[in-house]
């Protein structure tokens, strides 16, 4: 199967308002995807997609993303078993993000800490020092059985 081909335009208005998806990566080559649960729209994560993890997802329905720290290509769930299939993807007005809405299948866990969303943190601020707090969520699958060679 052919990769799929994206437009390349810059041209703002058809970015903009056009009908072609011209996806503009960054240096790195990546473009920035934010990940929501389709049923009930929360943050699940946010993760990069190169051209091919791009054209991957479009092709095949699941999320595929591409690992800064492991420097590859990562179908999400490959590992877990808990995939990503996307009900839909869009893009923002300039086309360097995109948002992928999914459906998580396995555990309904998306972070590799086991839990539903990588999210499960605040941030606060508490005598002039920023300090995070768990907001009570908890691994749906153990993360050692899962992951055996982590660190």
């Amino acid at each position: 199967m052919a990769p799929i081909a994206f437009d390349v335009s810059s041209d703002k208005k058809t970015l903009e308002e056009g009908k072609s998806f011209a996806p503009r990566f960054d240096a790195n080559g990546l473009v920035t995807a934010v990940v929501t649960d389709a049923r009930d729209g929360m943050l699940l994560m946010v993760a990069h997609m190169n051209a091919e993890a791009l054209s991957l997802t479009l092709e095949t329905g699941i999320a595929h993303y591409w690992s800064r720290s492991r420097n590859a290509l990562w179908k999400k769930g490959e590992t877990s078993g808990n995939m990503q299939h996307v009900a839909e993807i869009r893009t923002d007005c300039d086309q360097d993000a995109v948002w992928l809405r999914v459906n998580v299948l396995g555990h309904d866990a998306t972070c590799h800490t086991g839990r539903r969303s990588c999210f499960y943190r605040t941030v606060a601020a508490k005598d002039g020092v920023a300090i995070l707090s768990d907001d009570g969520s908890r691994p749906l699958f153990d993360v050692k059985k899962t992951y055996p060679d982590a660190k």
